[in-house]
């Protein structure tokens, strides 16, 4: 199996650990964030990678050189100027495209700053299952962002904020708001219906292939334990947490 590290913001809400370094090389219990996504996708066998880089990006491709890629294949993708989710996938779509056998072959999108004990099995079968375009983990908590989905956890619209009004794109009589939880897994065909260009965010595309009938799934994953790591404090939260547990 194959999968895309996203690591090639500039970590603005990290400062001042994003002076000197790329967030995927700040340290968490002595292991970069990295690192950490790295060696948990592989631990659910998957052994290629592309990690999309840009700031400090001479740094990340330094890095992983000197650790031997951690014995799996990576790729590198460098963005000259920042492509976002959407543009940095789509960029990088030759890494699942270049197999005629691996083209109908799911892939993992993963942010770098976020850990996670989420079962990448089942999310895959859960994609498998629906026959979905995307399959999104979503938990029930607090967020700026919500994505709305049908009682059948279908994607239908987004919301700002708790009061915000829903944005919706197909009918959904029963929706749930819920939080993305910055793990995908996606079919290569998305490539297929991706007309945006430059730098976009994947979101809006996934409403719009929602509200043209692909199945956008959700992956209920409030069972596990997950962390955003954004900012500094997150930080020392998640080396306690790796303390006590294997939230990596």
């Amino acid at each position: 199996m194959k999968a895309m590290i996203l690591a090639a913001g500039l970590g603005t809400r990290l400062r001042p650990l994003t002076n000197d370094r790329p967030k995927a090389l700040v340290e968490v219990g002595g292991r970069t964030l990295l690192q950490i996504t790295l060696l948990r996708l592989q631990t659910f066998g998957v052994d290629g990678v592309i990690v999309n880089v840009h700031h400090f990006a001479d740094m990340v491709i330094d890095y992983l050189k000197s650790n031997h890629d951690f014995g799996m294949r990576i790729e590198i993708s460098r963005e000259e100027e920042l492509l976002d989710t959407g543009g940095g996938l789509k960029k990088a779509s030759w890494f699942f495209l270049e197999s005629a056998s691996g083209r109908d072959e799911p892939f993992i999108l993963h942010n770098v700053d976020v850990l996670s004990t989420i079962d990448l099995h089942r999310m895959v079968q859960c994609h498998r299952d629906h026959k979905a375009l995307a399959t999104l983990a979503v938990q029930k908590r607090k967020t700026s962002r919500y994505l709305l989905f049908d009682d059948q956890l279908q994607l239908c619209g987004r919301r700002s904020g708790p009061d915000g009004a829903p944005e919706l794109v197909r009918e959904c009589e029963q929706m749930q708001a819920v939080a993305f939880s910055g793990v995908h897994v996606i079919s290569p065909r998305i490539f297929e219906r991706m007309t945006d260009a430059g730098a976009f965010s994947i979101i809006p595309t996934y409403l719009r292939l929602s509200a043209q009938g692909e199945t956008i799934a959700g992956f209920p994953a409030d069972e596990y334990d997950w962390m955003d790591l954004g900012r500094p404090e997150n930080i020392v939260k998640a080396e306690n947490e790796l303390a006590g547990k294997n939230l990596s």
